[in-house]
Formats: structure tokens, C-alpha cells, sequence
């Protein structure tokens, strides 16, 4: 085991996953030279047919995506920031996603989509700092993976790679520079299997990208009064549902915390699909914890105030017990 930087464990995956297959390639605007720099280096070894640096538009970028992986490729598209990808749309929602259902099973579309989403370390503002993915969601034909850490991102991406369907593969941009250890040999992990970060017996808390770094540290700093179980789903589309559950009965509380908005969010669907199977299991009514219904602010106090942070899970967490 080594430990490497978050981005550098997307980067391990896509070297890999070159190596291992020809017809991986990857896409996307300045990829060869700026961005947050999971390709760095790649076009020097593999050459510029394989990474190919694209036009400023996100429409072509995707729909160029979608035609070479119906030829046999598997390309991995680079979205700079999430904020753009709503400008393929149309090529992710009503090509790529129902392609194997118009033909019937006939054809596949393996495509994968990277897009760093999340608030920013300088203040990105309302066009750079949002988080998307629980609109993919709604969306059926597509994987939606959102791993926390060095060890998922890496066995996750190359789990996206190989899978014959599109997939949007979302990172937090908080995340890049966390280390963590990965496997120096080959490893994957399967989609639609989620991780127990930590076990415990009061509390289950689901947590999703960013928001599981501070749900394992207030679940260290409240150790000696509450034992928090903390699970990361890992992928949202196919979600494990069965291990949420498992844990929702045994401890019989249940937050579920993720940076998406909570107007039809991610929070509400897993706490309905969670309850349904443990309602009676339960001692304390679901709680959840999500970003304000608003644009992000540009100022980092306000950008605060509009998140969800370590501070507020943890009065959360608290008011939980307090109550009951």
C-alpha cells in the first residue's frame, strides 16, 4: 500500500486502464496541459490520438463521446467543472442514456464522464461551486459513482471504464489533494456496493464525496457519547440499499447528509427507500442535511452558511439524541 493523493489515484486508474486496453481514450478541454490535473502526463506516453485535447463545448465534447464509444471505443470525457455539463444534456440524457434501450440491447454505449463539482477552496460562486449529481439520478440508462477517497476513486474509475454502459463519475474538487492509501497491485471495486467507513451502534449516518470526511471526524470527536456508523453508498445509481438498512435496523436513527440541494435530492430519496424496509425498526425519525435551496455564494462566509458543514452535522447529531 502507498499513500497518494485522491487526484493521483484517478490518474493511476486512467494509466491503467490505457495500458490495459487501446480503446480507452480521453477527451476534454486542456486536458493536456491545465485542469486540476488528472491527466497530467498521460499525452506524452500514450500520444495525442488517445488524449485529445477538445474545442470549449461541452455539446461536441459529449457528443463526439457518444459516437466513438458506439464505434468500439471507450472514451473518458473530461467536464472541466459540473456547472457546464448541463450544456450536453441533450447528448448524456437523451442519446447516451437510452441507447441500449432503443435497440433493444443491440448496442452499448461505454462511456464514462468525469466532472469535479463541490464548493471551492477560493470562492467559485454560483457558475463554479455546484453539485449536481443527485439530478442524474432521475435519469434512467446511466451509473452514477461518486466516490470519497483515494482507495474508491481509483478502483471505482476503473470499474466505470470497463463498464458497458454510460457512466457519470462525479469528484468533489475538496477531495484532489486528500491522501489515503491504495493497493500498489491491481484492484477494482464493483459498482452498486457501498463501504462501512466506520461501525457503530447508536447512529447510522449515509454520507456521500466530501461530506464523509466530516461525518468520520465528528463521529471520532463524539465517540465517548454516541457510536456512529458511517456509510458511504459509493455509487448512487445502482445504490446499495440492503447495507443501509441493515445498518438503519440495528441502530434505529438514521441522517443522511449530502452537499446536493434538498429540494429533490439525493437525501430524501435514500431516507424514503431506507424507511420503507426499517420503519419499525426505528426509534427516532430520519433526519437529513443538504445545501440550502439557493445558488452558492461567491463569498466563502456566506458559501458556509448555504453548505452543509462539520459544525452543523454535528448539532445535527446531537439534537438527535437530546430530543429523544
Amino acid at each position: 500500500m502507498s499513500e497518494i493523493m485522491y487526484i493521483e489515484a484517478l490518474r493511476s486508474a486512467l494509466r491503467e486502464e490505457m495500458q490495459r486496453d487501446k480503446n480507452v481514450i480521453i477527451m476534454g478541454e486542456d486536458i493536456t496541459r491545465y485542469g486540476f490535473g488528472a491527466n497530467r502526463g498521460l499525452v506524452e506516453e500514450f500520444g495525442e490520438e488517445r488524449v485529445r485535447n477538445t474545442p470549449i463545448s461541452e455539446a461536441a465534447i459529449i457528443g463526439s463521446a457518444v459516437g466513438s464509444a458506439l464505434r468500439g471505443m471507450r472514451p473518458v470525457v473530461e467536464i472541466m467543472f459540473v456547472d457546464f455539463i448541463m450544456i450536453g444534456m441533450d447528448q448524456i440524457v437523451n442519446q447516451a442514456a437510452k441507447m441500449s434501450y432503443l435497440s433493444n440491447g443491440e448496442i452499448s454505449v461505454p462511456l464514462v464522464i468525469r466532472a469535479p463539482e463541490g464548493t471551492e477552496w477560493f470562492g467559485g460562486g454560483a457558475q463554479h461551486s455546484q453539485t449536481l449529481h443527485s439530478i442524474f439520478m432521475n435519469i434512467p440508462g446511466i451509473k452514477v459513482v461518486i466516490p470519497s477517497d483515494p482507495y474508491d476513486a481509483k478502483g471505482l474509475l476503473k470499474s466505470a471504464i470497463r463498464d458497458n454502459n454510460p457512466v457519470l463519475f462525479f469528484e468533489h474538487k475538496q477531495l484532489y489533494t486528500q491522501k489515503g492509501e491504495v493497493p500498489e497491485g491491481e484492484y477494482t471495486i464493483p459498482l452498486g456496493k457501498a463501504a462501512v467507513k466506520k461501525e457503530g451502534n447508536d447512529l447510522t449516518v449515509i454520507a456521500t464525496s466530501w461530506m464523509v470526511k466530516h461525518c468520520l471526524e465528528v463521529a471520532e470527536e463524539l465517540k465517548d457519547k454516541i457510536s456512529i456508523e458511517v456509510i458511504d453508498p459509493r455509487t448512487l445509481v445502482p445504490l446499495d440499499v440492503d447495507t443501509m438498512v441493515k445498518s438503519t435496523i440495528k441502530t434505529g436513527r438514521l441522517l443522511v447528509v449530502d452537499e446536493s440541494p434538498e429540494n429533490g435530492g439525493v437525501q430524501g430519496d435514500i431516507v424514503s427507500r431506507v424507511i420503507k424496509e426499517s420503519f419499525w425498526n426505528m426509534q427516532f425519525p430520519p433526519h437529513r442535511i443538504g445545501s440550502l435551496n439557493t445558488p452558492i455564494p461567491f463569498s466563502e462566509s456566506l458559501e458556509k452558511e448555504v453548505i452543509p458543514t462539520k459544525e452543523k452535522i454535528k448539532k445535527e447529531i446531537l439534537s438527535m439524541f437530546s430530543e429523544s
